[in-house]
């Protein structure tokens, strides 16, 4: 809130608006006549929203269904051309993690789904039935950082020869089998196997360049783009082009170290641990 400093009059966008929590500080912090769009491409957290927060704030919040990569077009939808700030936070909400019928966590066992837009066709059980050892392994090694890719690629093959893998649980299994007990380490060893899928399942990597340059590119003059990510691919797309707008004068700032969460934060709140905040003010 610090970085962007809401104010009345303004023009907002919280580019993955979740269950509302920023979006209620940002509309606090710019009463009485600030103005908020939230979007997202989870359905679910949208109709929440629209009960849930909407009611309170009428015509300040306005609450659209869709993904950052196209922001310009909810926007200009809504007769908006230029904005004064947007956050785009990149986290999942406890809410999705939590919710075993979303398939996003190995700790519930449910349908291994993954997706954040449901109106998708591709899930990560297509991912694990369908895709040949070759492309499984690589998007393990390439978003996960797995070393053990290949193992785990060729010991799902082996598996849904016998029987298709349709659940969150039945992966598990699978991934913990595939690495030695010796390599666990302090998190779940399915943790990684996990991520990659998600972030193929939604093309995470790739919406997030769109949506860093349609943001940009929405931005006022003095404007601020915020960004969370969670972990070190993310964060890298987010520096490099944060660094590439600076070096061509389409920003005058930018955050030259990331913004981390206090030890106490992470106290009251673990899954903060890994969260970087970077910006970029618009020349």
């Amino acid at each position: 809130m610090n970085i962007l400093q809401p104010e009345s009059g303004n023009i907002y966008v919280d580019a993955t608006i979740g269950y509302g929590g920023h979006a209620e500080h940002i509309l606090e912090l710019s009463s009485p006549n600030g103005v908020v769009v939230g979007m997202d491409r989870d359905e679910e957290a949208i109709k929440w929203v629209l009960t849930e927060i909407k009611p309170r704030w009428g015509e300040r919040l306005i609450v659209k269904h869709g993904d950052f990569s196209k922001m310009g077009q909810v926007l200009h939808k809504q007769g908006v051309e230029r904005v004064d700030g947007i956050l785009m936070d990149l986290g999942m909400s406890s809410c999705q993690v939590e919710d075993a019928e979303r398939g996003f966590s190995f700790r519930f066992d449910g349908p291994l789904d993954m997706r954040m837009d449901r109106r998708q066709s591709l899930t990560a059980a297509e991912i694990v039935n369908r895709w040949d050892e070759k492309n499984i392994a690589d998007i393990l090694r390439t978003y996960g950082e797995e070393r053990f890719a290949r193992r785990i690629a060729r010991d799902i093959l082996e598996c849904r020869k016998k029987k298709k893998i349709t659940t969150t649980k039945q992966l598990v299994e699978v991934v913990k089998k595939s690495i030695p007990h010796r390599f666990w380490g302090k998190i779940h060893p399915a943790t990684r196997t996990f991520l990659a899928l998600r972030i193929v399942v939604n093309d995470e990597m790739k919406n997030l360049e769109k949506g860093l340059k349609e943001g940009i590119n929405l931005l006022k003059s003095g404007g601020r783009l915020c960004v969370i990510s969670f972990h070190s691919l993310e964060d890298r797309i987010v520096k490099q082009t944060f660094r590439k707008n600076l070096s061509e004068g389409i920003a005058k700032l930018i955050s030259k170290k990331p913004i981390l969460p206090t030890k106490e934060e992470i106290v009251k709140n673990r899954r903060a641990r890994s969260a970087k905040l970077r910006w970029l003010e618009k020349t």
